[in-house]
């Protein structure tokens, strides 16, 4: 497992991907630092990703035809590295790259982090490049047999040779330097253009996974896209801290419902400093960047149900709205700290049950050995969802589950006897503040369609 000491709790922060697609400039990214250093950062929040393209020229003027524009001008210096764009970060000018935004992004409290593609500029191989630190060039590392399906900027590197290893500790050493914390590469995590291999990139992700090692700075590594493949659950875990276990994740309740056979499928491999990655939130405003903003499309109910299992199964937490434009509501379901304490670390869920019509989970804390239970409605009305006591604690630890039927009343004793439907237990929910009280040796609830109920016990 990849031991570290910096991201031992799934990382929480801001992307720019959702609202600005390939366009987000340097006054934007610092407007969103500013808003969550004011707003979200006591709550946990800490990491500004800027995300893909931020070094191509043009970047978002061809949205009608290309998201990614064919054999763009890629900013680029002398061995091939990518550097930021100085049309949208004046600031990188002069070989100063990310270090003046990263700067105030820590003058903030706050982390910051960007987006790579995998491998190296397909235009620094054709003008057969140096590497720095090898006498190899770029033309040798390059495979133009192991490209992305859906961005034209790269080749992948070759594996077994020195100087794609050079390369990618020349890109990390940068990094360091620049003060970058948090790195996303892309095309890498799934590469789905070879079906047949769609791990083809394994060996690039423990080249990043030693490049890292050796620049001397702690930088999170997050793998993507999805989906990860659960037959590869310890090469992850071994060489990155979180990996996709989606394609892109948008605002759609297909996609939100097929999330819980996926945290069902990697619930056991949630760990400490590594951990699998449900993606972005897609709340408040999307969509500039990919034409027109727009609300999320997911109901209130919906929103609530994403925060939920995201918590209770201890996913990284990225947002991907325009901070600046978050209302009320939105940033209610971001500051909730009764919520967010279920990432904490010592906390692990677990699934208990799922169904086509409901799912409930449990997140417990091994430290205290407190219980939350979440209830999950999945049907398209009002439903009534329940649980027994004793299905919940079969579903935890035996030590855990002994003492929570214990601090509940419902032990050997009581079960069969004429007490037990008089039992009554109090929860607390944790998104309302509200008190309700269950018999029965159960937890149950009225949920609204798509809606969720968090229950501390």
């Amino acid at each position: 497992m990849n031991k570290n000491t910096f991201a031992l709790t799934p990382p929480m922060g801001w992307n720019s991907y959702d609202y600005y697609d390939t366009t987000v400039n340097e006054e934007q990214v610092k407007a969103n630092a500013d808003y969550m250093a004011a707003n979200l950062k006591e709550y946990g929040w800490e990491y500004v990703i800027v995300d893909i393209q931020w070094y191509a020229w043009g970047a978002g003027t061809m949205r009608d035809r290309h998201q990614y524009i064919p054999f763009s001008r890629l900013e680029m210096d002398e061995y091939g590295r990518l550097i930021p764009c100085p049309e949208r970060f004046p600031s990188s000018e002069n070989g100063a790259g990310f270090r003046p935004l990263a700067d105030y992004v820590h003058s903030l409290g706050l982390k910051f982090g960007i987006h790579i593609m995998r491998g190296i500029p397909r235009v620094a191989a054709q003008e057969h490049l140096p590497i720095l630190g090898s006498e190899q060039t770029a033309d040798e590392v390059a495979d133009p047999a192991s490209i992305c399906g859906w961005n034209p900027d790269m080749y992948g590197l070759r594996a077994g040779m020195e100087g794609s290893q050079a390369y990618y500790d020349s890109l990390f050493a940068l990094y360091a330097e620049w003060g970058v914390d948090y790195v996303k590469c892309d095309d890498i995590c799934n590469t789905s253009l070879y079906r047949e291999n769609q791990y083809s990139a394994a060996h690039e992700i423990e080249m990043l996974h030693a490049a890292i090692e050796k620049c001397g700075r702690p930088i999170v590594l997050s793998l993507s896209p999805g989906p990860a493949l659960i037959e590869k659950a310890w090469h992850y875990e071994k060489y990155a801290n979180m990996w996709r276990i989606t394609d892109d994740f948008w605002d759609r309740w297909d996609l939100l419902k097929n999330m819980f056979w996926r945290c069902e499928l990697w619930q056991d491999h949630v760990k400490e400093g590594c951990f699998p990655d449900c993606d972005m939130l897609p709340l408040g405003k999307v969509g500039k960047g990919f034409g027109e903003e727009r609300s999320t499309n997911f109901t209130k109910a919906e929103q609530v149900t994403m925060m939920t299992l995201w918590c209770v199964f201890r996913s990284p937490l990225m947002l991907g709205a325009e901070m600046t434009k978050l209302d009320d509501w939105t940033l209610s379901l971001l500051t909730n700290r009764e919520v967010l304490a279920l990432l904490e670390d010592g906390h692990h869920g677990v699934q208990v049950e799922r169904t086509e019509d409901y799912a409930v989970w449990a997140n417990w804390n091994e430290k205290d050995g407190t219980v939350c239970v979440a209830l999950f409605n999945l049907k398209e009305e009002a439903a009534n969802v329940s649980v027994s006591l004793e299905d919940i604690a079969a579903a935890l630890p035996v030590s855990v589950g002994e003492k929570l039927l214990e601090k509940t009343g419902w032990t050997k004793e009581t079960v069969g006897a004429e007490k037990t439907e008089s039992l009554e237990i109090a929860l607390k929910e944790l998104w309302t503040k509200e008190t309700a009280y269950c018999t029965g040796g159960a937890v149950y609830s009225p949920v609204e369609a798509h809606g969720a109920k968090l229950f501390a016990l």
